[in-house]
């Protein structure tokens, strides 16, 4: 028998983390953001748009992702990244659908989000 548990540490609190013993009893597998170029495919597939655009939705996660160290405890998933270019499918303009369905649901803070507003900016 098998059990399958997912468990995420960045979504823990100091409360809620898991015991070094009982670590110990799991095979751990460790997962990152997939490199740009099959990132760039998933996006494309999944919203259903063109490579160029998809390329520069995951220039823009890249970016956004490089905002740790200022303060944002993570940039934009590759779901969020495939929800934008739904948005710019459905005939919503590239910068508006990048600043309603990624930047806006990154944070509220109007540093980090000047910071990304500018990054949108210079994508598109």
């Amino acid at each position: 028998f098998m059990l399958g548990v997912s468990y995420n540490p960045g979504y823990q609190s100091v409360l809620k983390d898991l015991k070094t013993s009982t670590r110990q009893r799991f095979v751990s597998l460790s997962f990152s953001y997939p490199e740009e170029a099959l990132e760039t495919e998933i996006v494309a597939e999944e919203a259903g748009i063109e490579t160029d655009l998809a390329r520069r939705l995951v220039r823009l996660g890249g970016m956004s992702r490089g905002l740790r160290e200022s303060g944002l405890p993570e940039g934009a998933s590759t779901r969020l990244l495939i929800n934008a270019g739904l948005l710019i499918r459905s005939g919503i303009g590239a910068r508006v659908a990048c600043l309603n369905g990624v930047v806006e649901s990154l944070t509220d803070d109007p540093d980090l989000l000047g910071s990304l507003v500018e990054m949108v900016d210079a994508v598109f």
